[in-house]
């Protein structure tokens, strides 16, 4: 009966997620429907997941289609009859989509699908496969139609939209009133203004059989139409089965021999006389279990990748699970050695997993794109796609859009983002219906985005599973996300990009440029010893560098006084959210200097020793769950997997996590464990859902660390340019210029005659590219080095107007960054040439200065220079201050301490000025909002503080600035924090408040 169904995937139109609709249709009794999105097949695998997994509650099968909108405007409706016709909708779509082309008003010719049109968009013939759709509505219509003697085409027509009213035959308010929300922010409108044919009717809801009979009774054959076309639409789609490329070849054994041929190959070249039992067995052992489970190509394809950057001169960091196998290190997929750091064998695979290890292949994001090209070229765009990935709806940004919709001004919007919170607006009716329905909408999908690397290589053509989006990526995006597609067999490939790897390269490059000295980053066993990277780790100076400059990261490496690669690789996994809220840092921290002591601990149970006697009996990595689920619980590698899956929490909610929980409790009952001591156990365990990292993973991110770290050490300021030109640092750019001035630099305003788009290095002299000068076009300054490199240096500002396609704007922001300050002349007394010059040419086109004939002199009268007037157009044009910005506070009253003082002021009050650099948002457990702050003080030293939820209430954070705090010195495994009980933000000078200077000038 049912075969137009909407879920929440009809972005900005439906309501109902794909539990929702499975619930509608088990509620009235369906045993089959046809889902239906709007220009979208997101939804149709999460659908027959959840029609498999609780088919013991309900039985429910169901077709597929897709419903063809064009500008909001239905044009048809596709249904595949198999999955033929599925791979036929999806390439139609696909194409428009990639084309830009607007569906036509007639579907083409399918093979195995049915068109379905409204009433009102009939063409003049319809074809055997081509029916009408008459809706309730609609009923009245029939006997005038002119295609009434057409009956025989049509279909009695129920669209579900809605979740029901309490009769069950028209929607609910709060479901209409989402769907009319939905559609304003969609169309850009009020929701007063909003049209009825802009939205769906109300009586798009799930019927009984018996209500849906009811409602065509007079029609009799459009129901037996609408049943025969929902009975003759199956999906023949098995869940689970590899449908991964097959063949790296052309067979499985062409495949292990080219595999077993080249992991052999690096084996011998990577262990060369330390090959032993131990490497031996384990080589045997990853090869046999690969072939088993006929990995193979994936091996083959993830290799060939790697291979086809180190061809192209690229730099690559190979982690993921994947970092635990040998196969993979002798490959040079990554660079991390199993053996040398116990890597857990059954993290990446064991005999029981299904699915392949977890490559995660990450390149420079200048590189990223010229990857994927090859794998579209290689392995055929018929079969790749990127992984996609859903955006969904968010409290603040739906409270901004709801009160558009709503026509509240944006300054009242403004106020209600900044201080979400109701009970301060109980008297406004319209804010409690923005807070009502922002909170509604939360979590629905909103578009379709792409995932951060997923790439899909399949068997067949992507097209039987998809249809594709084109975003302006520029490659195709398959419509589901990473569960689903491991839900249908399809196991990504990981290709991301990251600034770290991109920093690297260009330090390297600005080294030989700048001291002509050529580096090998390649010295990873050198760098541990490196005496200079120790210095950094133990005191937690590694800003800019790769994954360890956080002020988070930062505290902990002068907790842990980390000098060596281990403790790093256990840190680079302690710090994210599973570990520390769990309790499991501290405990690593504490038991890490017992054990440096000599000192003994206790443990929760001696079996947890044993397993992670590395990391002091302390869940640090995820394979630590598989170990703890297997050896401690008593699962089975299967059965770990699973929790190790659960701990992205998406797989929380299905019935497979709660049975292995329970056996888990179950086991350990059986093995005579204390409760407490297997709550404690299980805790752990869950507490990985806030993301964690294998160990491979940790150690492959240490390896990158320890290169930025040595680069950091040795070459310091063309390593900060590095950094800066790569963009994506934790930090503003302001700080890497001020770290890169703690080290000895002298920064320089962007200059016309030394300055590059990007920034440059000069010996200890930092120029900043054209790209940091707010407004100033990109063409323009892209334009101004290679003018440069062709034509010599400019001599003047005029010889410069001739030379660049520079308008009178452009070319005062110029100026008043002090671009032209090469030719001796003040700011003022060139705004006003720049100024005399476009007023008496403004029609003139630039032209080359062929004879570099100066203009005419002007006499202009006396200027006033204001004392700090550089600092604020440096503020306004590049961000920042090039000055030291505490010249800039109105009072010079900076308190009683510095950053350096702290440890001698421990469990004192102190009074302090600090300049934020960045602050850290966080929740105590009970809910409450409280903060940390990263600030540095007039002597560049950086000092942290924490606000608890108290003072974090009272005395909030405004913006970037300079604040005056006091409060308690604490101090946590010897590292100093300010515990802060009063806050303000201090006011800087005024720009034109000084005594101006006055400036005689010719």
């Amino acid at each position: 009966m049912f075969f137009n169904c909407h879920s929440y995937f009809s972005f900005q139109y439906g309501v109902l997620s794909i539990q929702e609709l499975f619930n509608e249709a088990k509620r009235n009794g369906i045993h089959k429907l046809i889902l239906t999105d709007i220009n979208n097949t997101s939804g149709y695998i999460e659908l027959l997941r959840i029609c498999r997994e609780q088919r013991k509650e309900w039985e429910l099968d169901i077709g597929v289609g897709i419903e063809f909108r064009e500008n909001n405007k239905l044009l048809y409706i596709g249904l595949a009859l198999n999955n033929h016709g599925f791979e036929e909708l999806n390439r139609y779509l696909s194409f428009h989509k990639r084309t830009s082309k607007l569906l036509p008003k007639r579907a083409p010719e399918f093979e195995q699908a049915y068109i379905v049109y409204p009433i009102h968009s009939i063409p003049e013939r319809l074809r055997e496969n081509e029916w009408i759709g008459i809706r309730q509505q609609e009923l009245n219509k029939i006997v005038l139609s002119p295609y009434r003697k057409f009956i025989h085409k049509m279909v009695a027509w129920q669209p579900v939209t809605f979740h029901p009213d309490t009769q069950g035959i028209s929607a609910s308010n709060r479901s209409f009133n989402i769907h009319r929300l939905l559609r304003s922010v969609g169309e850009n409108t009020l929701l007063s203004k909003l049209t009825a044919d802009l939205q769906a009717h109300p009586s798009e809801v799930m019927l009984s059989e018996r209500e849906f009979r009811k409602i065509f009774k007079n029609f009799p054959d459009l129901v037996r139409n609408a049943a025969m076309l929902v009975e003759d639409c199956t999906l023949t789609l098995k869940l689970g089965t590899d449908k991964n490329k097959k063949y790296f070849t052309t067979s499985q054994a062409q495949d292990h021999e080219i595999l077993l041929s080249k992991a052999r190959e690096g084996y011998l070249q990577k262990y060369g006389s330390r090959v032993n039992a131990i490497t031996e067995e384990r080589f045997e052992r990853e090869i046999d279990i690969i072939r088993k489970k006929n990995f193979e190509a994936y091996y083959l394809i993830s290799y060939d990748i790697i291979r086809h950057a180190k061809e192209m001169g690229f730099s690559y960091v190979g982690r993921g699970s994947g970092a635990n196998s040998l196969i993979a290190y002798c490959l040079d997929i990554t660079n991390t050695d199993p053996i040398e750091l116990d890597l857990y064998f059954e993290r990446f695979l064991n005999p029981e997993r299904t699915s392949p290890p977890d490559f995660d292949m990450d390149f420079s994001w200048k590189d990223r794109d010229q990857i994927y090209e090859y794998i579209f070229q290689k392995y055929d765009s018929n079969h790749v796609a990127l992984l996609g990935t859903h955006t969904t709806y968010q409290r603040r940004s739906n409270i901004r859009e709801l009160g558009k919709v709503f026509g509240l001004p944006k300054e009242e919007i403004d106020k209600i983002v900044a201080y979400p919170y109701p009970d301060q607006y109980k008297d406004d009716r319209t804010t409690q219906l923005i807070f009502q329905y922002a909170d509604l909408i939360k979590g629905m999908p909103n578009h379709l985005s792409i995932h951060a690397g997923g790439v899909l290589i399949t068997e067949k053509p992507i097209y039987q599973y998809t249809a594709l989006d084109l975003p302006p990526k520029g490659y195709p995006v398959v419509h589901f996300e990473m569960h689903n597609a491991e839900d249908i067999g399809i196991y990504k490939f990981d290709i991301l990009s990251q600034r770290g790897l991109g920093h690297i390269k260009d330090t390297i490059e600005l080294v030989e440029k700048n001291q002509g000295i050529k580096e090998n980053i390649d010295r990873f066993h050198d760098f541990k010893k490196d005496e200079e990277i120790k210095k950094l780790l133990a005191r937690g100076n590694c800003m800019g560098c790769f994954y360890v400059e956080s002020p988070a990261m930062r505290m902990l490496l002068g907790k842990l006084e980390c000098d060596d690669y281990l403790t790093l690789v256990a840190a680079s996994s302690i710090i994210r959210p599973g570990v520390a809220r769990s309790g499991m840092m501290r405990a690593y921290i504490e038991r890490h200097h017992l054990r440096k002591a000599g000192k003994s601990y206790e443990s929760i149970h001696p079996k947890m020793d044993e397993l992670m006697d590395d990391t002091y009996g302390v869940m640090v990595y995820q394979e630590d769950v598989i170990k703890v689920a297997h050896h401690f619980g008593g699962l089975t590698l299967t059965e770990a997997d699973v929790l190790r899956r659960g701990m992205s929490g998406k797989y929380r909610s299905r019935a497979e996590f709660q049975r292995v929980k329970d056996q888990f409790f179950i086991n350990c009952q059986k093995r005579g464990y204390p409760q407490h001591v297997t709550d404690r156990v299980w805790y752990e365990i869950e507490s990985f859902a806030g993301y964690s990292f294998s160990k491979g993973h940790s150690a492959s991110y240490a390896v990158e660390s320890y290169q930025s770290l040595y680069l950091k050490a040795h070459y310091p300021l063309e390593f900060m340019v590095g950094v800066i030109n790569n963009f994506g640092g934790f930090y503003k750019t302001e700080f890497y210029f001020h770290e890169a001035r703690m080290w000895g630099a002298e920064i320089e305003a962007p200059c016309i005659n030394h300055s590059d788009y990007f920034t440059n290095i000069y010996e200890k002299r930092i120029y900043i590219g054209f790209i940091h000068l707010k407004d100033l076009e990109t063409k323009i300054a892209q334009h101004i080095y290679p003018e440069r490199v062709r034509n010599g240096p400019y001599l003047s500002m005029d010889n410069f107007i001739r030379r660049v396609p520079v308008g009178l704007e452009q070319i005062r922001i110029l100026i008043r960054v002090g671009a032209f300050r090469f030719t001796g002349k003040s700011k003022k007394e060139l705004l006003w040439k720049a100024q005399l010059y476009f007023g008496q040419k403004s029609n003139k086109q630039y032209l080359p200065d062929l004879f570099n004939e100066e203009p005419e002199d002007y006499q202009l009268p006396n200027l006033h220079h204001h004392r700090y007037e550089d600092a604020f157009d440096e503020i306004e044009l590049l961000g920042f201050p090039l000055c030291d910005p505490f010249r800039l506070l109105q009072s010079q009253d900076l308190g009683n301490a510095f950053s350096k003082d702290l440890m001698t002021n421990l469990h004192k009050k102190v009074e302090m000025v600090g300049y934020l650099v960045t602050t850290k948002d966080t929740s105590t457990k009970d809910g409450k909002r409280m903060h940390f702050g990263t600030f540095y003080d007039q002597r560049g030293m950086v000092f942290d503080t924490v606000n608890f939820p108290p003072v974090a209430k009272k005395f909030p954070f405004r913006g970037r600035g300079f604040y005056r705090l006091t409060g308690k010195v604490v101090e946590d495994f010897g590292y100093p924090m300010i515990e802060v009980d009063w806050m303000d933000k201090l006011p800087m000078k005024d720009k034109y408040a000084q005594e101006p200077i006055t400036l005689k000038l010719n």
